[in-house]
């Protein structure tokens, strides 16, 4: 762990790095570590790709102020401004060679984060992304884990603005990341829907994408929540960090 302005970020760092790659990773909004997620962890030790895990809290990597996270710096302009420096300084690694990956409240704020700055971020992978997250805001009532949502309403205050600040509302048909993957399982009934619709918007505007969107859990793992969280994470995990290193090695070869 390292303090980074303040603010403490989970770091890894292979023996002998791949070199000119180095990874982002964003949490989800139960903030848990990533040495929690075996299965990912694993394949992102295997891949000897250098990474730094940012802790922010439940702030969505928004660029609002969140008086929970910072009460002078947003969650994104930390991850764009302090952690990009940050993997420089450490790693030696500046754009394209800097990856992006995120599950959950982290997998729509890596999309967020590249759709808003594909220049900088033009590797970008989601594991289950919560994209709709408006959503949660209208359904929290409803929800055994409604308080997680608190931090939107404070945000917002209203569903329709949150609806107007979500990742498929910052895709731009003419200036995208190069190189995108996202997973969700179609029996996550949560966030699911934002996943599939981002599927379509981005073909309909033909951007060229990865999405893997197929059945990964049997109904009974479903039914005890595997089809977003730790378990669905690890599964889809060695799959989506192989799209990673082979779109920052593509990223290599389009410079050289």
């Amino acid at each position: 762990m390292i303090d980074l302005a303040g603010h403490p970020c989970e770091l890894y760092a292979p023996p002998e790095p791949r070199p000119g790659r180095a990874l982002i990773y964003l949490h989800g909004v139960r903030c848990r570590p990533l040495q929690e997620y075996e299965g990912l962890r694993r394949a992102i030790e295997e891949a000897a790709v250098p990474a730094i895990a940012p802790r922010t809290g439940r702030s969505w990597w928004l660029d609002r102020i969140m008086p929970s996270f910072d009460p002078r710096v947003t969650p994104e302009r930390f991850v764009v401004d302090a952690v990009r420096a940050e993997v420089a300084r450490r790693f030696g690694v500046e754009p394209p060679g800097i990856g992006l990956l995120g599950t959950s409240m982290g997998g729509q704020g890596v999309l967020r984060l590249a759709y808003r700055h594909p220049a900088l971020f033009p590797v970008a992978a989601a594991i289950a992304p919560a994209i709709d997250f408006h959503r949660a805001m209208r359904e929290a009532g409803e929800r055994d884990d409604g308080e997680l949502y608190d931090t939107l309403w404070k945000a917002y205050g209203d569903v329709e603005r949150a609806r107007q600040d979500t990742a498929i509302l910052h895709v731009h048909p003419l200036n995208w990341p190069r190189h995108q993957c996202f997973a969700s399982d179609p029996r996550d009934a949560h966030w699911h829907d934002g996943a599939a619709r981002l599927r379509e918007k981005l073909a309909a505007l033909g951007i060229p994408h990865t999405a893997l969107l197929e059945p990964r859990v049997d109904p009974e793992t479903a039914s005890r929540g595997g089809a977003h969280g730790p378990a669905y994470y690890d599964l889809v995990a060695p799959e989506v960090v192989r799209f990673v290193l082979d779109a920052l090695d593509g990223e290599a070869r389009r410079l050289a």
